[in-house]
């Protein structure tokens, strides 16, 4: 992992995430996906970005809701438009994408 991508991962780790989900460390992240439990951050990334071509990502989050593990990533589109997306860590499937507010 490139010395960029760990800062922004540890980075977005730090940020606040709900009440219902623990924030994990970069430790703990690193330590799931080579474990094979989760992908890693840069395979779920491009995913995301997918949805909107030329975005930039602001943040990013990964969380333990109840079982699952779940990444929160927030994309600043090209048309300025901030988007929220969840995906399964686990697989990458999109669990949600909403306008943030």
């Amino acid at each position: 992992m490139t010395y960029p991508l760990r800062y922004a991962l540890c980075a977005a780790l730090l940020c606040s995430g709900s009440a219902l989900a623990r924030d994990l460390s970069q430790d703990e992240a690193l330590s799931l996906a080579r474990e094979g439990v989760i992908q890693p951050f840069e395979a779920i990334l491009p995913r995301a970005q997918t949805l909107y071509p030329g975005s930039r990502m602001l943040e990013a989050e990964l969380d333990r809701e109840h079982d699952s593990y779940v990444y929160e990533i927030e994309l600043l589109t090209s048309g300025g438009v901030v988007r929220e997306l969840k995906l399964d860590a686990r697989d990458g499937r999109i669990l949600s994408d909403k306008e943030d507010d």
